[in-house]
């Protein structure tokens, strides 16, 4: 596909000499979750996309914004390697470019590390409509501030991003999966005392009285940790991983408020509403539910973390763990420096930002 950052660049440049904000869309699977609700004239960035370099040997691969995380795996996959941090695709059309900035990994998270772990560089066209670089290709290129890995969950608020560079890993040589049936408090115990162990761990959740556990790696650590895991075999594990991935579950299912907690991975649950769905070794919960905001924000203060409103309610609101003032002065002072006029994916992130 044809490189169209001029053309890119030339709509932001217009956009604010008009004073024209602008919605930053390309698969549009992410709109109605995670930030609140923006109120601009949709940019469509789906046209550019495409993968620009990829070196299986030195373990990195660039595409641009717009390319699609399914055509991101099937060239990986030709070369037995993966995404280590697993990407949530909200739907088929998901790409990079979104990934990245709203920072998604799926249930490897803990143990393949985040979006951020493994972005390596950036090409961004700012809110002044100028191309810029951040990072580059290989681990250590990083000297002063590490703009590219911070682009990771700024929502588009402070530029285009127009290409990627991640290190991507081999895929393991074998997985296996098993179910043990548990309480939640059981389940958190079990689940962080097997992570606590050598040991080719690297899926845990839990949901509906049920602890589900996924060993990948070399075949022979893979069938000693299940042995000693012991539970039922799991019928269909790559599709009831994919469907945690993708939030495909019917606990994902209807309109009700989806709301998710960062926590100690340890953190008691005595407290928590129903429905409940714990993942990523207890660190990440799930409720859904029309809870009162106080009420999520001591949950989470609690278990030592934070709450975010990941989908559904009050959009118009503030949906993202509140800030403190020299958090706050942080954002603005990043945000005015990249998009000093305010027009890119205005209040997407903070209504004040």
């Amino acid at each position: 596909m044809p490189d169209i950052t001029r053309e890119i660049a030339g709509r932001v440049a217009t956009a604010r000499a008009d004073r024209t904000p602008l919605y930053l869309t390309a698969g549009g699977s992410k709109r109605d979750c995670i930030g609140r609700h923006c109120d601009a004239v949709a940019f469509d960035l789906s046209d550019h996309r495409g993968i620009v370099d990829y070196q299986p040997d030195e373990l990195v691969l660039t595409a641009r914004g717009g390319t699609r995380l399914a055509d991101i795996d099937a060239v990986l996959e030709e070369r037995g390697q993966c995404l280590s941090f697993e990407p949530p695709r909200f739907s088929p059309a998901a790409t990079i470019g979104g990934t990245v900035a709203c920072n998604l990994s799926g249930p490897a998270r803990p143990w393949g590390g985040s979006v951020r772990d493994m972005v390596l560089g950036a090409r961004l066209i700012d809110g002044r409509g100028d191309a810029l670089r951040f990072g580059g290709q290989v681990m250590k290129n990083v000297a002063g501030y590490d703009v590219s890995r911070f682009l990771a969950g700024s929502l588009g608020v402070l530029g285009v991003i127009t290409e990627v560079s991640l290190r991507v890993l081999p895929r393991p040589a074998a997985s296996e999966s098993r179910a043990l049936e548990l309480d939640a408090p059981a389940a958190i115990e079990t689940m962080n005392r097997f992570a606590a162990q050598p040991g080719p761990l690297d899926a845990a959740a839990w949901l509906d009285g049920n602890l589900y556990l996924r060993a990948s790696g070399a075949t022979h650590a893979v069938s000693r940790a299940v042995r000693a895991w012991g539970g039922e075999p799991l019928s269909g594990a790559g599709a009831f991983w994919q469907a945690l991935r993708d939030h495909q579950l019917p606990f994902f299912d209807g309109v009700a408020p989806l709301w998710r907690l960062s926590v100690r991975s340890s953190a008691p649950i005595e407290g928590y509403p129903e429905p409940l769905l714990i993942d990523w070794c207890g660190a990440q919960r799930w409720l859904r539910g029309d809870h009162d905001r106080h009420t999520m924000d001591a949950l989470a203060r609690a278990g030592g973390g934070h709450v975010s409103l990941f989908r559904g309610g009050d959009r118009e609101g503030e949906v993202k763990p509140a800030l403190g003032p020299p958090e706050q002065g942080l954002h603005l002072r990043l945000k005015r420096a990249f998009d000093p006029d305010g027009i890119l994916n205005p209040g997407r992130m903070y209504g004040w930002m």
